[in-house]
């Protein structure tokens, strides 16, 4: 398929009646597709770079690098945080925001500010006391499969059942059920029931919150997911069409960290971390495996699945409008 052709796939799903269907294989493997993708949704949308602990002290940086499009982020001798592009790119200043102890980039110096397409978000997630959330684990990997395979897989439960059965599968509903509000072009929010609610928590959260998981996903390829004690972040940045750094954390409540063995705890969160990505990955480089093949069609999307339509949505939003 030609990038015409692409594009004018993914406008069809801005209209009222979009297609309840996978985007056409090629959006995965189209090079013409991937360097427009470099530039309208890479080169100007909000990219989760971090947490804020990563940037502690004054000097300490984190760089992201989102489709070879390298970003530094640091803290001043004030406190405040800078973004650089990568030295000799003559570039402005890249965009850069904390959000309740979350760093976001923005290679775009003229990008409209996230923090109100938050506001909701912070205002439903206030119980978890995010900015006192600290570290508790972390890791980074690297996928062989496009980005989009990637994130799109985040944005539902059903594939619970055939990649995770003795994992997520255990404690979420059969069907994978799951609630998707969009918030804006930036922001989707996904409530996932569980089997059964968590127990009691050091945090004051309702009971409907002890029975859910409450995600922010983030346009392009950042989201968190609050459950009980913890907050797991994620982001998926793309290095080339077909290779994906996976990094992301856990964090939680310091309350709800005393007397507790951190060592132990580390480990534990990085062990079942490292379990279910490892099925995560292998079952979307196979994806990606498969895509490449002549054979390959649209597939129907599940009723389960509205939080993929959304990223198509945000995807469109991107690359076809101004």
């Amino acid at each position: 398929m030609t990038l015409t052709e692409l594009l004018a796939e993914l406008a069809g799903y801005l209209e009222p009646d979009a297609p309840e269907l996978s985007l056409s294989p090629a959006a995965f493997t189209s090079t013409e597709l991937w360097r427009a993708e470099r530039e309208r949704v890479f080169g100007r949308s909000w990219l989760l770079a971090g947490h804020a602990s990563e940037l502690d002290v004054p000097g300490r940086s984190l760089t992201v690098s989102p489709a070879g499009r390298t970003v530094t982020v640091s803290r001043g001798a004030d406190g405040a945080l800078r973004a650089r592009s990568a030295p000799g790119g003559h570039r402005p200043a890249p965009a850069v925001e904390e959000w309740r102890g979350f760093v976001f980039v923005n290679p775009d110096p003229d990008a409209e500010p996230l923090g109100p397409h938050l506001r909701r978000i912070g205002e439903e997630l206030d119980a978890y006391r995010l900015p006192e959330m600290t570290p508790i684990a972390g890791w980074t990997e690297e996928w062989r499969c496009n980005w989009k395979i990637a994130v799109q897989n985040a944005h539902e439960n059903y594939h619970a059942m055939g990649l995770h059965p003795t994992t997520v599968a255990l404690i979420t509903p059969p069907g994978g059920a799951m609630e998707v509000r969009t918030e804006s072009p930036w922001v989707t929010r996904l409530l996932s029931p569980f089997r059964e609610p968590l127990a009691a928590t050091a945090l004051p959260l309702s009971a409907e919150q002890r029975a859910t998981m409450y995600n922010c996903a983030v346009f392009p390829c950042g989201s968190l997911a609050a459950f009980g004690d913890s907050v797991v972040w994620i982001t998926m940045t793309p290095l080339t069409i077909d290779r994906v750094e996976v990094r992301g954390g856990v964090l939680m409540h310091p309350s709800a960290l005393e007397g507790q063995d951190r060592d132990a705890l580390r480990e534990q969160n990085e062990e079942g971390a490292a379990v279910v990505n490892r099925e995560d990955r292998l079952g979307l480089e196979a994806v990606q495996r498969v895509v490449g093949s002549r054979f390959a069609e649209r597939g129907h999307l599940s009723p389960k699945e509205p939080g993929v339509t959304a990223f198509y949505r945000s995807l469109a939003r991107a690359l076809v409008t101004d």
